[in-house]
């Protein structure tokens, strides 16, 4: 599988935290539109029902220290009346406050578990959608997509870019709208007991501010040299880790330890000065905020000898400013959670809107009775417009012939067989199947033309039947033997445990590269298309296992159109006409005996080769 080549991130905001490196979207507001427009508009319901909740839940809790204030300026009343020849501590006036105060909390719990639960099938609802979404977009896009990217890309969208939108789509939504809440609300109590107290805790809120945004300047560049220097190192690890017999064999292991300490110890000085500057932050916070506290205590105490505020409300207001910094902190949490979805939001759409191959046409024709006769019309061909390697293909091959197409690496070889299956579309000129052009097919009807054996196998995990079975799901078990018969691979599956349902897996070492070979030609002997197309299908195969693919393969293309493509020049010496490639253009053909007396290009080629066999 690809590596993924995305860096994890290295810190974040909370606690004795500062910011790391956040990546941001390049057009939030555009994006942050199109995630509405298409995806959240449906959950329109849902999303109110968790706005109203997170309001509800959030008063219920900020209403309880003032109506807890209540409680101690009744206990505070108690005993000074007590002390005065009263009737001292109104006990069932506190217990009737203690229990309103604990049902709030309680309906704040509950309100808090409607919206948690509610947003929660949100988000999962919409990563379910998004991932189908990816899944289905996978199937459209045109090979040069993939051409162009590592698997490592567009893996890193299905999988990191999908989690983090779903993370911080369940925590973001219900966290801004808490925190907003929460800072208008506090501030309305604050207001509500005293509006010179409430001035004297706000002086203070600009120091915070002036303070963080200080460090988070300094350390932000600490954090980006910290993500730099880790992306070397994991490539570095990676690198060595990949090529560790290169390594050993070459003695290289010293030069590889002092490139790993020099970088390991960049990483280090760069991760020891940004936690450093972001652990300042919690400190100094607190410090501006002990300063408020300190203001509100002798401001309150002055205010309450004057009789002009309760001992309790003193005591909520103290509560309320403790309480006020945690959503400002919350928010700059939350900013940096939102950059980071919309930003992984923005990968996900360019995914999306990726131009499609058409796969269907109006009035398509159908492959129902054709036998396989392919006319290359003077086709030209380039991956870029403006570089073409394949330069005016003529060619004209009936039903049932075998053609081999040989030539050095880069001659256009592989292109032609995906020109045939319309990987990839021609630039000028057109492939004919029976007379009709191959555009004027349904992609997927006309792949069904077609099998395929690669020189890499490729098998799913699951059954050896059901891998047999993937170009045929509607096969009998009478079938699948006949083709695992046919393709020599039938005794070798019956001593596996389990036989044909034997699960195959990573663990599999006991199924060779030769068997695996035999499976997939089992596969296309039952799927029984018309065109098959041999890619270099015996080129990593020892030669006895070999002589068992041959004679497979010569089963599989009785009377059937067959495409070659192969280095072993030896093993395409009975095809019907071979074509000689070089630079996109055929430069010679015929058979491998009329090659040879020509005394051209492909004895040249053949020659070599059996040359450096007579060596060995």
């Amino acid at each position: 599988m690809a590596q993924n080549n995305k860096k994890p991130p290295m810190g974040g905001m909370g606690p004795g935290r500062g910011p790391g490196a956040v990546e941001k979207a390049k057009d939030f507001k555009g994006t942050t539109k199109k995630l509405i427009k298409h995806y959240l508009v449906d959950y329109k319901w849902k999303l109110l029902i968790v706005f109203i909740f997170a309001i509800g839940s959030t008063i219920f809790t900020i209403v309880g220290p003032k109506i807890l204030g209540n409680a101690t300026t009744e206990i505070f009343n108690g005993l000074i009346g007590k002390l005065s020849g009263g009737t001292g501590i109104d006990f069932e006036k506190i217990a009737g406050i203690l229990l309103t105060l604990l049902g709030l909390y309680a309906i704040s719990m509950l309100f808090s578990l409607i919206q948690n639960f509610t947003m929660t099938n949100v988000s999962q609802k919409l990563t379910y959608r998004i991932r189908n979404d990816i899944a289905q977009k996978i199937n459209r896009l045109p090979m040069k997509y993939f051409d162009k990217r590592t698997h490592g890309e567009v893996l890193s969208i299905i999988t990191n870019d999908v989690d983090t939108f779903s993370q911080n789509m369940n925590q973001s939504v219900t966290q801004i709208i808490t925190a907003i809440c929460t800072i208008i609300g506090i501030l309305i109590m604050m207001l509500s007991i005293s509006v010179t107290m409430t001035l004297v805790s706000l002086v203070v809120l600009p120091i915070s501010v002036i303070a963080v945004s200080v460090i988070v300047k300094k350390s932000q560049k600490y954090f980006k040299s910290q993500q730099d220097y880790l992306g070397h190192v994991n490539g570095q690890v990676e690198e060595i880790y990949g090529g560790h017999d290169i390594v050993k064999v070459f003695n290289g292991e010293e030069k590889a330890i002092e490139e790993f300490s020099k970088m390991n110890e960049e990483l280090y000085h760069s991760g020891w000065k940004s936690q450093f500057m972001s652990g300042l932050m919690h400190p100094i916070m607190n410090f501006a905020g002990n300063i408020g506290y300190v203001g509100v205590a002798i401001l309150g105490g002055y205010l309450a000898v004057q009789g002009r505020i309760t001992v309790g409300n003193i005591q909520s207001f103290i509560q309320y400013n403790k309480q006020f910094t945690q959503p400002i902190n919350q928010i700059a949490q939350i900013s940096s959670m939102l950059q980071s979805m919309v930003a992984a939001s923005e990968r996900i759409f360019e995914f999306l809107e990726e131009d499609e191959e058409i796969q269907e046409i109006p009035n398509p024709v159908s492959t129902k009775g054709l036998k396989g006769n392919v006319t290359f019309d003077h086709v030209e061909f380039g991956y870029d417009e403006n570089k073409i390697i394949i330069h005016d293909f003529n060619e004209t091959v009936k039903d049932g012939q075998k053609v081999a197409i040989v030539g050095p690496t880069g001659a256009g070889k592989t292109t032609m067989v995906k020109l045939l299956m319309r990987f990839y579309d021609v630039n000028k000129g057109a492939i004919l199947v029976d007379g009709h052009n191959v555009k004027d097919f349904n992609r997927g009807e006309l792949r069904k033309m077609f099998g395929m054996v690669l020189q890499d196998t490729w098998l799913f995990g699951g059954t050896i039947k059901e891998n047999i079975k993937y170009g045929k799901p509607d096969a009998t078990d009478e079938e699948v033997i006949a083709a695992a018969k046919a393709a020599h691979v039938h005794h070798f599956i019956q001593t596996l445990p389990n036989g044909y349902d034997m699960i195959i897996d990573e663990e599999s070492s006991n199924i060779s590269q030769g068997q695996k070979q035999l499976l997939t030609i089992a596969r296309v002997i039952l799927a029984n298309p018309q065109i098959l197309i041999l890619d270099e299908a015996t080129s990593s195969i020892d030669t006895r296992t070999e002589g068992q693919i041959q004679d497979a393969m010569d089963h599989l293309m009785k009377g059937r159109t067959s495409f070659i493509i192969a280095h072993r020049l030896s093993t395409i010496k009975n095809a019907d006409v071979i074509l000689v490639m070089n630079q996109g253009d055929v430069i010679e053909q015929g058979t491998h005996e009329e090659l040879l007396e020509k005394g051209g290009f492909y004895a040249g080629l053949y020659n070599s080769q059996f040359e450096s066999v007579e060596e060995e």
